[in-house]
């Protein structure tokens, strides 16, 4: 689970998202202290916007996803252009709530009790792929050290 006000930069989607029968493509949304401050779309921009739209939370990630490029739905080439089966094919990042289940007793929280715990409420969650072939991730630990977590798409380890 992200935290709430964690995230910065710019990420960009590796396949289309269907959203409400309406398709975003090539799109990415940048992010300054976890907030969506800006977005692009080739096609379907009003759709991310009313998805963006939609309450506070969901000018925030609730998910992040780590999936192999090497997976086998990826390694079919097929876009099913639904999140189901598409979100096991990539990486991934979700707009709005955070799984509070993720959470020690985060069963029992409230919105207000996942907020403080740096989680993130919203009505909506809905994932966008971002995994490719040449995907890095470098994960740096409190104390400055930095761990390859993905190289080329897949684990580092």
């Amino acid at each position: 689970m992200p935290k709430k006000t964690g995230v910065n930069g710019i990420v960009y989607s590796s396949k289309p998202l269907n959203y409400g029968g309406n398709l975003i493509d090539n799109f990415s949304i940048t992010f300054i202290e976890g907030r969506i401050v800006d977005f692009t779309a080739e096609s379907g921009y009003d759709t991310l916007k009313h998805l963006i739209s939609t309450d506070e939370g969901s000018h925030y990630l609730g998910e992040v996803a780590l999936v192999p490029y090497n997976s086998p739905i990826s390694n079919s080439g097929i876009i099913f252009y639904n999140t189901l089966y598409d979100e096991n094919a990539s990486c991934h990042l979700a707009i709005g709530r955070a799984y509070s289940l993720c959470m020690k007793d985060g069963e029992k929280m409230s919105e207000e009790e996942l907020e403080k715990a740096g989680g993130n409420y919203s009505l909506a969650h809905v994932d966008f792929m971002i995994g490719t072939e040449d995907l890095s991730i470098t994960g740096i630990s409190a104390d400055g050290n930095e761990t390859h977590i993905f190289q080329n798409g897949n684990w580092a380890f």
